[in-house]
């Protein structure tokens, strides 16, 4: 029995992340981890600006469908709880901004973090996860090497993935990140990106540090 509450929230998530552009047409998916048997994850083939309480399927962390047809990326989900305890909801969207980051500049490691304050406060900084198929148990694989440490991650050439210990969270960390992406995108249009003194990094750093690790 689908928890109503939970799967409400969810559906709300969709519904602003296509609102904010970071999904078109049946792209994108969510999931919650309910307990340590059901994972509610967005179906497959729906286009989640319009989906339905009653679209959501259930799974379990060893890939089981429980209900429904669930997501074909719900392996990248399952990496993320395996590796991450405190995760409960994981967000997969395709922000236009940070996707074309990853297109335009393949060598970069990391979205440029030096420049902005907000990026150092409120993730650490946002890295760049080696393109996979999508669908693929690859898509998990290469997630490993940034886990648990990072909760936000531009996937190259594909989209973008945050997690966090409530909705809110992951839900704010994927609207981080491709809000950070456009303001560097315009900054690069403008004349350049140019980075805070190190002093400043280190100071805005530390900060962090005392906040912890939670996405702002």
């Amino acid at each position: 029995m689908i928890e109503h509450n939970i799967a409400q929230k969810i559906v709300e998530v969709c519904q602003r992340l296509h609102a904010k552009n970071m999904l078109a047409a049946a792209d994108g998916n969510v999931s919650y981890r309910v307990n340590d048997e059901q994972i509610y994850i967005t179906p497959t083939g729906i286009n989640k600006a319009f989906m339905k309480i009653s679209d959501i399927a259930v799974i379990d962390i060893r890939n089981r469908v429980l209900s429904g047809k669930p997501s074909g990326e719900r392996l990248m989900h399952l990496e993320v709880f395996k590796q991450c305890p405190k995760a409960k909801c994981v967000v997969h969207a395709h922000p236009p901004h940070a996707i074309a980051w990853s297109v335009a500049h393949p060598q970069l490691q990391e979205l440029p973090s030096e420049c902005l304050s907000e990026v150092i406060l409120a993730v650490g900084k946002i890295p760049f996860v080696t393109y996979a198929r999508p669908g693929t148990q690859e898509m998990g694989e290469n997630l490993k090497p940034f886990l648990p440490q990072y909760r936000t991650m531009i996937l190259a050439r594909h989209g973008a993935l945050s997690w966090g210990e409530s909705i809110n969270e992951a839900y704010n960390g994927m609207e981080r990140l491709e809000h950070s992406a456009q303001i560097l995108q315009i900054a690069h249009t403008l004349g350049g990106l140019t980075n805070l003194s190190q002093e400043e990094v280190q100071a805005l750093k530390e900060m962090r540090r005392q906040i912890g690790e939670k996405t702002l």
